[in-house]
Order: C-alpha cells, then sequence, then structure tokens
C-alpha cells in the first residue's frame, strides 16, 4: 500500500480504514456471545478476532494451548500470506523504475 501511496498520511489513513472494523467486528470490546449473528459470523474469520481470543485464552488460569497455538498458527499463516504479497510487491515496484 504503501509503494502505491508514497505519502505517510495516506497510508497511516488507510490502515486505520481497515484495521478500525475489523476491531468492532470482533470480541475486542463486546463479549462475542452479545453481539448480533452475523457478527459472530464475521469475527470467525477475523484475523484481530484471532489474537484477541489467544491472548484472552493465554492469560487464564488453567489455558487452552490448543487453541492458543491454532490461533497463533492461523495469524502466522496471514503474515506469511502478507510477507509473500509484499515481496511480490516490492519486485514489482523495483522493475518498473
Amino acid at each position: 500500500m504503501a509503494l502505491l501511496a508514497r505519502n505517510e498520511e495516506t497510508v497511516i489513513a488507510a490502515s486505520n480504514f481497515v484495521l478500525l472494523p475489523l476491531t468492532l467486528l470482533s470480541s475486542a470490546f463486546v463479549q462475542r456471545n452479545l453481539v448480533p449473528g452475523w457478527i459472530q459470523t464475521v469475527a470467525r474469520y477475523n484475523p484481530v478476532e484471532w489474537t484477541v481470543q489467544a491472548g484472552r485464552e493465554a492469560l487464564t488460569a488453567n489455558p487452552d494451548w490448543g487453541l492458543v497455538l491454532s490461533r497463533a498458527g492461523l495469524l502466522a499463516a496471514l503474515c506469511l500470506a502478507c510477507t509473500w504479497l509484499a515481496t511480490r510487491a516490492f519486485r514489482t515496484y523495483r522493475r518498473s523504475i
């Protein structure tokens, strides 16, 4: 995104444009069972929700490490996919110069 925008303020605005709805559509502020069903469905595929679940579970007295590791695995897979996309973007940008 930064390669396209080439402006710090634009990147910050775009990041907030994506991150704020993802945060609001997770259980970061409200318990998951108190939100409407469609938000619960969206939260199931939301990376912010995966982070919240893993963090909360890891801090409990008797954590379910299976849940923590599964959410960490999903986040690692997302990180790898973003790294791959960023690498492709840098290569494309470098060829265009």
